[in-house]
């Protein structure tokens, strides 16, 4: 563990977070944008899969470990709601003040696309509760997740992607391979995602360990390490990619659902890994067990992530919302002994969000909205039948 890695692995990661975002923004032209930022959260949340699967090896072999797993991914999800979404919103606010002089407040706005995004959280949120109440997480729980994300891919699937005026609003890089000739431009996507892909395949391993060394020198608990240093870097993809999105205010939609994307993937398939790596380490079919306090973690991730969901399910967000998100998660964090009262204000808070979209369920919202978007699909089928 060398910090002097840290000299050239960060700026490797910002190049990689920079390819794969002109890959994303490049994508949605081919593919749908869902599809393109969901495929890019696979590549970005590569280091946190790697660091995940190494804590479920360990924890198989030395039993004191095992509170480890929990940690590292509802710090990690945790994170993106409580960190990651209120940055999105502020940099977006700061740059729309910055370049178009408006100092009124700003609600980001959803696309009818990022429905599929919002409402695949709600499935992975309550099947968790399932695996909360019965306390452990086995390989069936695995295929369950699995399912869920598997259909949330096949819904981005089946949407159209973008109109191809809409290049007009890309950066000088993506703008110009997008005005490529086919299939020109087609390699220059897979380069981008390819490159970004390998340097943080490269680049990943060695930046956590010298962030670890510098960490160690600093005398960060290993819990503490575990929970909320190596989730913050392994997502630091994710987070310059955010930042490069919603510093283009009109993109701010975009970086948010990267976000949610992201919490997806970890809520599904990062999950769905861990008992098949912890079995696989004990060379036996074995559940994982939560005690006591794993419960508290997971159940202030369940509902912190579901307050979250609420939020978007109006399709906007705003910063009121924004910034409630982060001072309850810089709570929680500072003042770890908070955590269980944290749990019951974001469930009130859920309770009283669930009451109120559900008496104004007529208005716009991210459940009809995707059914508006599945009929006119539909219809598109018929028509192409027809």
């Amino acid at each position: 563990m060398n910090p002097l890695h840290a000299l050239w692995t960060f700026p490797a990661i910002v190049l990689a977070a920079m390819l794969m975002a002109w890959a994303a923004e490049c994508g949605q032209f081919i593919i749908s944008q869902g599809l393109a930022l969901a495929l890019l959260a696979w590549v970005q949340t590569l280091p946190e899969f790697a660091v995940e699967a190494v804590i479920a090896l360990d924890a198989a072999k030395d039993p004191s470990k095992m509170h480890l797993i929990t940690a590292n991914f509802t710090g990690s999800l945790r994170l993106f709601v409580g960190l990651g979404f209120p940055m999105v919103y502020y940099v977006s606010l700061f740059f729309r003040r910055k370049s178009e002089g408006k100092r009124s407040l700003w609600t980001i706005r959803l696309e009818d696309e990022h429905s599929i995004a919002v409402l695949s959280m709600l499935p992975a949120l309550l099947y968790f509760l399932v695996i909360y109440f019965k306390r452990t997480l086995n390989i069936f729980d695995g295929l369950v997740l699995s399912a869920i994300y598997f259909t949330y891919f096949y819904l981005l699937w089946k949407m159209p992607p973008h109109d191809k005026e809409e290049i007009a609003d890309l950066g000088r890089v993506p703008k110009y391979v997008m005005r490529l000739k086919p299939p020109a431009n087609i390699i220059g996507i897979a380069a981008f995602f390819i490159a970004g892909a390998a340097i943080i395949y490269f680049a990943a391993h060695p930046f956590l360990n010298s962030m670890l060394a510098i960490a160690v020198t600093m005398g960060v608990s290993q819990f503490v390490f575990v929970q909320w240093v190596a989730p913050f870097l392994s997502e630091f993809p994710e987070k310059l990619s955010a930042f490069y999105w919603a510093r283009k205010v009109k993109k701010a939609p975009m970086a948010l659902i990267n976000f949610v994307s992201s919490s997806i993937n970890q809520w599904t398939i990062l999950a769905a890994m861990i008992p098949f790596i912890y079995s696989y380490g004990m060379g036996r079919v074995a559940p994982i067990i939560f005690d006591d306090h794993q419960k508290v973690e997971i159940l202030l991730t369940i509902v912190q992530s579901y307050l979250a969901f609420l939020f978007l399910a109006s399709m906007d967000f705003n910063m009121f919302e924004a910034t409630a998100l982060f001072i309850l998660w810089l709570i929680q964090f500072l003042v770890p002994e908070t955590r269980v009262a944290i749990t019951w204000v974001y469930g009130a808070w859920a309770l009283l969000e669930t009451i109120r979209l559900a008496g104004n369920f007529k208005r716009p919202n991210a459940f009809n909205i995707f059914v508006k978007l599945v009929k006119a699909q539909s219809d598109i089928i018929k028509e192409k039948r027809g």
